[in-house]
């Protein structure tokens, strides 16, 4: 079961060949794997990425339903996206752009759920020591990012929530009654995350 102690804790323990990859190996992977994916941008690297990131959900043991927790919240949006590129582009920009956002977050979402917060954490502040002579800060960068991909399943989760309340009132077909009870619980989780922030004098 995922340790939610926390807003952020979505960490699923297990001992599978993913679990056990270096955190820094993951991030460097998510990270030259998402780059590529968008710089290409086609139908086929978009299946072939998402197609990689379903076996790494495989490989770390992790049932579909993982995957699909963390790619059906976010079908409005990808909508709106599919309709727009194919309305500025055409049916393959389409495809290609939207398959790429799938690939995206279930590869965010993957290593979120394979990985420690405090090994995150720490992979990145390990990764970006050499910056310190230019007057960079690992420690606030490997926390901003840890959090960025920590967002992932987070807002994920939200929207879900939303959308049950949506259909608890019977208003399956209102972009509104889910877009508003979104953004108001996304704020509100922001709100309490600055202020625990904040506690631990991490907001200067």
């Amino acid at each position: 079961m995922a340790d939610r102690g926390t807003a952020l804790a979505v960490y699923v323990p297990g001992g599978s060949v993913i679990h056990r990859l270096p955190a820094g190996l993951k991030l460097l992977a998510l990270t030259a794997a998402g780059a590529a994916v968008l710089a290409l941008g086609s139908p086929l690297s978009a299946g072939i990425a998402v197609a990689v990131s379903a076996l790494g959900f495989a490989a770390a043991r992790l049932g579909p339903r993982y995957a699909w927790r963390g790619v059906r919240p976010t079908w409005i949006f990808l909508l709106g996206i599919f309709a727009f590129q194919w309305w500025t582009a055409d049916l393959s920009r389409a495809v290609g752009v939207v398959g790429s956002i799938i690939a995206l977050v279930l590869a965010a979402t993957l290593v979120s759920l394979t990985t420690r917060t405090t090994d995150m954490i720490d992979a990145i502040v390990w990764l970006l020591g050499p910056l310190r002579r230019v007057g960079v800060n690992p420690d606030r960068v490997a926390l901003q990012l840890a959090l960025g991909v920590r967002a992932v399943p987070l807002v994920a989760e939200l929207a879900e929530t939303a959308r049950q309340a949506q259909y608890a009132r019977g208003r399956r077909g209102s972009p509104r009654a889910f877009a508003v009870p979104l953004v108001v619980r996304a704020l509100r989780r922001a709100d309490a995350m600055s202020d625990a922030l904040h506690a631990r004098g991490l907001d200067d």
